[in-house]
């Protein structure tokens, strides 16, 4: 299976898309608006077994009406592709058996590590960075894939 960093698919005019940030215990969802210009963290799944994971990221989809998934590929600093970039490869073969929508990987070296630091600056304590930081990265893909679409798809 092949995974582009960056899609070049088209895509509806109009449309959300759903940012993942997908660890080993929990998976970070944001939602676009549906001119795909900003992400919104949504909410934490708190990993249990497959089926039951992806019933929730199902109901997401069909709730939300979801055009694309974009999901964070942990990368090396150096750019290559570590054992958690073949495990993110694996749920999205696992997501792709379930759905036909796109799926693009984008690269989110240092996306927890800003996030964490953004959520220091504001002070918040460790427990409640720990409730929000997976769907804040979630976010921070997201948006990152967002202003990189709408850079090269200006008349979508």
């Amino acid at each position: 299976m092949n995974f582009d960093l960056f899609c070049q698919q088209p895509f509806e005019k109009r449309g959300r898309f759903l940012g993942f940030d997908v660890g080993t215990k929990t998976i970070g969802l944001a939602l676009s608006d549906t001119k795909r210009t900003i992400a919104t963290p949504f909410q934490v799944i708190h990993r249990t077994q497959w089926k039951k994971d992806a019933e929730t990221l199902l109901k997401v989809i069909k709730e939300y009406h979801i055009l694309g998934i974009i999901v964070g590929f942990p990368l090396n600093m150096d750019g290559t592709e570590g054992p958690r970039c073949q495990s993110i490869r694996q749920f999205i073969a696992n997501l792709l058996s379930l759905t036909d929508l796109p799926v693009c990987l984008w690269d989110e070296r240092l996306s927890t590590m800003a996030v964490t630091r953004t959520l220091l600056e504001a002070d918040l304590s460790r427990a409640k960075r720990k409730n929000v930081v997976d769907k804040m990265a979630a976010a921070y893909i997201l948006q990152g894939f967002l202003d990189g679409f709408g850079r090269v798809h200006t008349s979508v």
